[in-house]
C-alpha cells in the first residue's frame, strides 16, 4: 500500500509550482516502471536513500545514477524508473514554464535528460534532503520544500534568472495553447506579433519543448486521463474527441510517447495515469 499525499503552494509560488508530493511504503513488490511525458519538469529527492538509478530506454539495464536529488528536464519520450520495496520520495511538479527561476538556465538544455540536482544548485540540494530527512511528518517537509522555493525565488540572483528565462509572449501562448482542447499553434503565433522561428525559440528555453510538441504532449496526457479508471474504452471516439485528425492518426501517436499501444497501455498502467508498470 502506499500513502501520497499533495500539498498545492501558496502564492508567489503557485505562480510557478503546481503541487508538491510525497509518497512512501515499505511493502512494495520490486519493479521497474515507464513514466510517460507530461510537458512539464519535476523535482525529486529520495528520502530513503541518497541515489537515483538511472536505466536505458531500450535494454532497462541499469546505466548509471544520479545522487538523492535529481531534475527531470521536459520529455518528449517515457523514461524508466525502479519502484523498490521501500520508498520514501518528495517531490516538485512544476507548472510548464515555471521552473526558470529556479534551475538557472533555458529549459531546452535539459530537454529528455535527467540530472543530478547538486550540478545546479551545489551544496544546497544536499543540505535540503537532509532538513527533509529530519522533519518528522510530510505536513513539516511540504513546509521546509515550500519555504526553500520561496527563498531561492525571490533571492537577488534568481530573480536576474528569471527575468532572463522568462518570456510574457511565452507566459501568454501557454495561457492560449492550454484554454482549448484542440489549441491551434498557428492561431496562437498570429496574435503574438513575432517570426515564428523567434517564438519557438522562446518557447523551447521556457518550457522545454517546442510549441507543437507542447501541444502533441499535452493531448496525450488528455488522453491519459480521460481514461483513468475505465476499463473498456471507445478508441476512436476518443481520438475525435481529443482532436485527432483519426484513430489511426491517434495509435500512432500514442505509441510514438508511451512506447506500446492504447490497449497494451490499460492492461500495464500503475497507481498513476502516467506510469506503465513493465512485465519483470
Amino acid at each position: 500500500m502506499i500513502y501520497q499525499t499533495t500539498y498545492r503552494p501558496r502564492s508567489p509560488l503557485s505562480q510557478f509550482v503546481e503541487f508538491l508530493w510525497f509518497r512512501e511504503s515499505d511493502h512494495l513488490p520490486q519493479s521497474q516502471s515507464r513514466l510517460l511525458p507530461i510537458g512539464s519538469m519535476e523535482l525529486v529527492i529520495n528520502l530513503h536513500e541518497d541515489r537515483i538509478p538511472l536505466f536505458d530506454r531500450q535494454s532497462r539495464a541499469e546505466c548509471g545514477s544520479t545522487n538523492g536529488t535529481m531534475i527531470c528536464g521536459t520529455h518528449s519520450e517515457g523514461y524508466i524508473i525502479r519502484i523498490d520495496r521501500k520508498i520514501s520520495v518528495m517531490g516538485v511538479h512544476f507548472k510548464p514554464g515555471g521552473s526558470a527561476s529556479f534551475l538557472g538556465l533555458p529549459a531546452g538544455e535539459l530537454y529528455n535528460q535527467r540530472v543530478g540536482l547538486d550540478e545546479l544548485w551545489q551544496v544546497q540540494a544536499a543540505e535540503l534532503r537532509d532538513r527533509l530527512i529530519a522533519a518528522p511528518t510530510p505536513e513539516n517537509r511540504f513546509l521546509i520544500l515550500e519555504q526553500f522555493l520561496l527563498m531561492m525565488m525571490q533571492s537577488p540572483d534568481r530573480a536576474t534568472v528569471l527575468q532572463k528565462h522568462r518570456h510574457p509572449v511565452v507566459d501568454f501562448a501557454l495561457r492560449e495553447l492550454r484554454r482549448t482542447p484542440t489549441p491551434s499553434v498557428s492561431a496562437v503565433t498570429d496574435q503574438i506579433g513575432c517570426s515564428a522561428r523567434h517564438f519557438n525559440q522562446l518557447f523551447r528555453d521556457q518550457v522545454g519543448l517546442t510549441p507543437k510538441l507542447f501541444c502533441r504532449v499535452r493531448r496525450l496526457r488528455q488522453v491519459l486521463y480521460l481514461v483513468a479508471g475505465k476499463e473498456q474504452v471507445d478508441w476512436a471516439d476518443l481520438a475525435f474527441t481529443c482532436g485527432y485528425f483519426d484513430q489511426a492518426h491517434f495509435i500512432h501517436d500514442f505509441r510514438s510517447f508511451a512506447d506500446c499501444t492504447p490497449t497494451e497501455y490499460l492492461a500495464q498502467r500503475g497507481f498513476h495515469p502516467c506510469h506503465v508498470v513493465l512485465p519483470n
